[in-house]
């Protein structure tokens, strides 16, 4: 897992061979913790925008700080909730747009 603790970066994705921006984060703000979880290939690429200082912190110091202060597990808990709340918008967003469209998820039109 990572903490921004000066500057911006920007967390990328590649779908259909295009480059998506999926979010921008800020000093203070983490990533990379779904891999404290889970033992899956990322999901993303994380690039800074310029100059940046990131903190990492690997699952043995993340489990021993949260022993310390059960309250950063609820608040990245909280965070990480909040985050899958503003993808799932985007989702439907970009699902009423390709209805509008009459385009499929896949990409082909209805009539294809």
């Amino acid at each position: 897992m990572f903490i921004i603790q000066e500057g911006l970066v920007e967390v990328v994705k590649s779908i259909h061979d295009r480059e998506v921006r999926l979010a921008v984060r800020r000093a203070g703000e983490f990533f990379g913790e779904m891999a404290l979880f889970e033992r899956e290939a990322r999901m993303a690429t994380v690039r800074a925008k310029g100059t940046a200082r990131i903190l990492t912190i690997d699952k043995e110091n993340f489990l021993r700080r949260i022993h310390e202060d059960p309250s950063l597990a609820y608040r990245m808990v909280q965070m990480m909730s909040h985050r899958i709340r503003i993808l799932s918008d985007k989702l439907a967003r970009l699902e009423n747009l390709l209805v509008e469209h009459e385009i499929s998820p896949d990409g082909m039109g209805e009539n294809e």
